[in-house]
């Protein structure tokens, strides 16, 4: 068995009804590449071969009233692929619209927890002849990371099925006993005052040093300080759903004629969408929106106190520039906007977020988010910040997922209480896939906000003419 982390944990206890913690890939696909022809069974099968090597895609989260930490991982003895994965066909015409609005329905749908928390969609009936797969795990079992690097193990530089190895093929997820489960609860818990003494004297230089960063004009946005706009509420199950590409070529070319970095580029044309969208609907606030931008922390020193688990990130906090009209001066006060952020977070202790989060009470935690979502108390406090912006890195070649040549693959994350919109980027190939999902009650058509996407790119390549 393997533990699930406090931060781990916090996805599951985190999610209510309205608020569910998954991400999503939607990967388009060419099946005239698969070797023999493509079907429904053989993909299937494929599949189902490839994770015997995988037990990530096998393990379930178990748990017992007995058990006073958090729940574990263990192996699903059951495991039937025919649980997972599943085909449908988009109605006619079979575009964008209709590819995206099956997504948004799909996304509103819980996982089911008795069984790997993790499905697949085949979607077929598009009108160009291709075929799309929607890829959803929860985020208690993945980050951006650790799902890229999942996903990259579903993929190959050919169509051709790699051989698997016999030692991959008998790792499993393990197994624990109740009385195993319990135990081994009760010793993480005897371990917690250690812990305890060693974060609070780092937890507690915190605030000392935010406000010298902030007298010095030289700190990331403080928490609750955020302008409300009309996603900055609580939220609803149902989803909207849009999508794009841009060329990293020419992200690439903005980067190196503003001297910035290729992440303030991101930021500043989603800032530049938001504020179309918001100001044509007269919705702009006076105040810059204000952004969480997870941080990986994969590679960091792990303090041993902490539980491993897979989610190993943390967030930073940063302006978006959306009271800037020009495009130019824009991406240069995001540039400095993020350089003051990347150095104020990188000043404080990466396990802070983790070590914190082993103390997470589950029962307390899942009735506190089960009240807050139902009194809509997001309305009732200034938003913590507007929205999510995620940057997963990703491969600059071509990829086959189960034999099929990827044509775009877009990220859509979770979105939360007080914050109905999230923005997640992956770039792979030589192009950059934007993936916007919304509360749709919030934002019922999320096409202009995409839109805006591909006409700030090119506002901002206009500006590199001589």
């Amino acid at each position: 068995m393997e533990r699930l982390s406090g931060l781990d944990a916090s996805f599951l206890y985190l999610e209510t009804r309205s608020q569910l913690m998954h991400i999503i890939g939607l990967i388009e696909l060419d099946p005239e590449t698969v070797q023999g022809g493509y079907s429904f069974a053989k993909m299937r099968d494929e599949l189902e071969r490839r994770i015997g090597a995988l037990p990530t895609f096998r393990r379930k989260v178990r748990d017992s009233i007995l058990n006073l930490d958090h729940p574990v991982w263990v192996e699903d003895r059951n495991f039937d692929i025919e649980r997972h994965v599943h085909r449908v066909a988009v109605p006619a015409p079979g575009g964008q619209q209709e590819l995206a609005d099956f997504c948004a329905h799909i996304a509103g749908v819980p996982l089911d927890r008795s069984k790997p928390l993790w499905e697949m969609w085949v979607i077929e009936g598009l009108a160009d002849g291709k075929i799309a797969v929607l890829l959803r795990m929860h985020h208690a079992g993945v980050d951006g990371v650790t799902a890229s690097d999942l996903l990259a193990q579903l993929c190959t530089l050919t169509p051709e099925p790699p051989e698997l190895d016999e030692v991959s093929l008998s790792h499993t997820a393990g197994d624990s006993s109740l009385i195993g489960l319990a135990a081994d609860g009760a010793l993480q818990i005897a371990r917690r005052p250690l812990s305890f003494a060693r974060l609070l004297p780092k937890t507690a230089q915190v605030p000392f040093e935010w406000v010298s960063r902030a007298l010095r004009g030289e700190a990331m946005p403080a928490p609750f300080r955020a302008p409300r706009t009309p996603f900055n509420k609580s939220i609803t199950p149902h989803r909207s759903i849009a999508y794009t590409q841009v060329s990293l070529t020419d992200l690439k070319r903005i980067k190196d004629h503003f001297g910035v970095k290729l992440n303030d580029v991101v930021l500043s044309v989603c800032a530049g969408a938001l504020r179309n969208y918001l100001d044509d609907r007269g919705e702009l606030p006076e105040q810059p929106l204000v952004a969480m931008v997870p941080v990986s922390v994969h590679g960091d020193n792990d303090d041993d106190l902490v539980t491993q688990g897979t989610n190993k990130v943390t967030g930073m906090f940063t302006k978006l520039a959306t009271d800037v009209a020009d495009p130019v001066e824009r991406i240069t006060t995001i540039g400095e906007q993020v350089r003051k952020s990347k150095d104020h977070h990188g000043s404080m202790d990466s396990n802070l977020l983790r070590g914190w989060a082993q103390f997470i009470p589950p029962a307390t935690m899942g009735l506190a988010m089960k009240l807050y979502s139902s009194n809509e108390l997001a309305e009732h406090h200034p938003p913590v910040f507007n929205l999510v912006i995620s940057n997963v890195p990703g491969p600059d070649f071509p990829l086959f997922y189960l034999g099929a040549k990827i044509d775009a693959m877009y990220p859509l994350g979770p979105v939360f209480h007080g914050s109905g919109v999230n923005i997640t980027v992956f770039s792979q190939n030589g192009q950059l896939n934007i993936g916007a999902i919304a509360c749709k009650e919030h934002v019922p058509d999320p096409w202009p906000l995409v839109r805006a996407f591909e006409h700030e790119v090119k506002s901002l390549l206009e500006a590199c003419d001589p």
